[in-house]
C-alpha cells in the first residue's frame, strides 16, 4: 500500500505555451462516453414521464429526497417535518447544506426554478466528477484504464442519480479532486474540497479520513516533515462535517448526539450489519421489482470489488476513502434500496473491473466484450429509468 502509486506517474493537466491548461489526452473522449449515456438516460426518463402523463422534468427535479433539498433551499432548515407510521419525527436536519445553498446562490443569479437550479448544479458537477476520476486514472494507470473507470461509472445501475436533483455528483466532484489532490500532495486543496465534500453529504467524512490516513502515511511511514500545509489541509478536512454535525446538535439541544437522534427517527443508526442482515432475510416478503435483488448484487459486487482494490495495492487515499463508504453502507441500518445510490460515489471500488476489461479489450474487442459493454448500459438505462419513475421504495 502507499500514497500513490507506483505503475504509473502522468503529469495530469498541463500549460500549453499560449497560457491555458489542457487536460490529460482522451479526456474528452471519455467525458463524450459519459454525456453520452447519461443523455440518453435523461432522454428515457423524460419519456416515460411524459407517457405517465407527468409534470415536465418531475422525476428528474422532484423525486423522493430532491424534494427536501429543494425545501430547504427555497425556505430553509426548520420549516419541514413528516410525520411516520411509527410516530417518528423526521426533520429536514438530516439533509447537509451545502447542495441546498448553492441551488439558492444560483437562484440569485439566474432566472430559474429551484428545480431547475438543482439539476443544473447536479449535472454540472456529474461531469466535473467524471472529469475528475478521468484524470486521476490517468495518472495512475494510464488512458485506457482512465476511459474505462468513466465509462463504467456511467453505467453502474445507480447512475441515474447522477442526472436527477441529489447530492452525490456534487460530493463525488468534491471527492474526486481532493483525492487527486492528496495524490499530488497539495496538502490545503485537498484538505478544502474533502470539508465541501463533508458539508455534501453524511458519509462525506470519508473524504476527511482519506486526508488524514494520507498525511499519517506521509509522515510516519516517508518520515516528511510536517508542513505547515499538510498540517492546514488535515485540519481542514473534517470541519465542514463535523461542523454541521454540530450545529444540529445545538439546534436540537444535545451538542454531541441530537444528529445521531435525528438520522435515528429516519432509521439510519450504526449497528454493524444487524439491519441490512434483517432486511435481506424479509426481503422475499417484501418485494419490490428488481430494487432489493439489484441492490444485493451492487453491495455484494462492491464487496469483492474492495478485496481485490486491496490486493491490487492501490493507492492509500483511494482504499480509505471506498472503505469508509462501503462501511457505511454495511454497517448502518436504513432502506436497503438506497445502498446502492450511497455507493455510487465510491469509484476507486471500479478500479479492478476497469483494468480487467483494459486486459480484455487488448486482445481484441471480442464479440463478447461487446456484448458486455453493450448489456452493461442497456440495463443501466433501464434499471435507471424504472427507479426515477415507477419503483415504489426510495432511490
Amino acid at each position: 500500500m502507499s500514497l500513490s502509486s507506483p505503475l504509473r506517474r502522468s503529469d495530469g493537466p498541463r500549460e500549453t505555451g499560449r497560457g491555458r491548461v489542457e487536460g490529460p489526452p482522451g479526456v474528452l473522449t471519455a467525458l463524450a462516453v459519459f454525456a453520452a449515456v447519461r443523455l440518453a438516460g435523461v432522454a428515457l426518463v423524460m419519456v416515460v414521464d411524459a407517457i405517465a402523463g407527468r409534470p415536465f422534468g418531475k422525476s428528474l427535479a422532484h423525486a423522493w429526497d430532491s424534494v427536501w433539498y429543494l425545501h430547504i433551499a427555497e425556505h430553509g432548515y426548520g420549516s419541514r417535518l413528516r410525520i411516520t407510521a411509527a410516530g417518528a419525527v423526521q426533520t429536514d436536519w438530516a439533509f447537509f447544506p451545502l447542495y441546498p445553498g448553492l441551488i439558492r446562490a444560483l437562484r440569485l443569479l439566474l432566472p430559474v426554478s429551484a428545480g431547475q437550479a438543482g439539476l443544473l448544479i447536479a449535472w454540472s458537477c456529474a461531469v466535473i466528477a467524471a472529469y475528475g476520476i478521468y484524470t486521476l486514472g490517468h495518472h495512475l494507470y494510464g488512458r485506457r484504464v482512465a476511459t474505462a473507470l468513466v465509462a463504467l461509472w456511467a453505467v453502474l445501475p445507480q447512475s441515474v442519480v447522477l442526472t436527477l436533483a441529489y447530492t452525490e455528483p456534487l460530493f463525488t466532484a468534491c471527492a474526486v479532486w481532493s483525492l487527486y489532490a492528496v495524490l499530488r500532495r497539495r496538502w490545503l486543496a485537498a484538505g478544502s474540497l474533502a470539508m465541501l465534500a463533508g458539508l455534501a453529504r453524511p458519509n462525506g467524512i470519508a473524504a476527511a479520513a482519506a486526508v488524514a490516513a494520507a498525511a499519517v502515511y506521509e509522515v510516519v511511514r516517508r518520515r516528511a516533515r510536517v508542513s505547515p500545509a499538510l498540517l492546514a489541509g488535515t485540519l481542514l478536512s473534517p470541519l465542514g462535517w463535523a461542523g454541521y454535525v454540530l450545529w444540529v446538535g445545538r439546534r436540537t439541544g444535545d451538542l454531541f448526539h441530537g444528529y445521531l437522534d435525528v438520522q435515528s427517527a429516519w432509521n439510519s443508526r450504526l449497528d454493524l450489519a444487524a439491519g441490512p442482515l434483517r432486511l435481506l432475510e424479509s426481503m422475499p416478503r417484501q418485494g419490490d421489482g428488481a430494487t432489493y435483488p439489484m441492490a444485493v448484487v451492487v453491495v455484494a459486487a462492491g464487496i469483492v470489488s474492495f478485496c481485490l482494490l486491496c490486493l491490487d495495492r492501490a493507492p492509500l487515499p483511494l482504499v480509505v476513502f471506498a472503505g469508509v463508504l462501503l462501511l457505511s453502507v454495511v454497517a448502518v441500518s436504513g432502506p436497503f434500496s438506497s445502498r446502492p445510490r450511497f455507493l455510487l460515489p465510491a469509484f476507486p471500488l471500479l478500479i479492478p473491473p476497469a483494468r480487467a476489461l483494459v486486459q480484455a479489450w487488448r486482445t481484441g474487442p471480442s464479440f463478447r466484450a461487446r456484448l458486455l459493454c453493450g448489456g452493461l448500459t442497456t440495463v443501466s438505462l433501464l434499471y435507471g429509468t424504472y427507479l426515477a419513475t415507477l419503483a415504489t421504495k426510495p432511490l
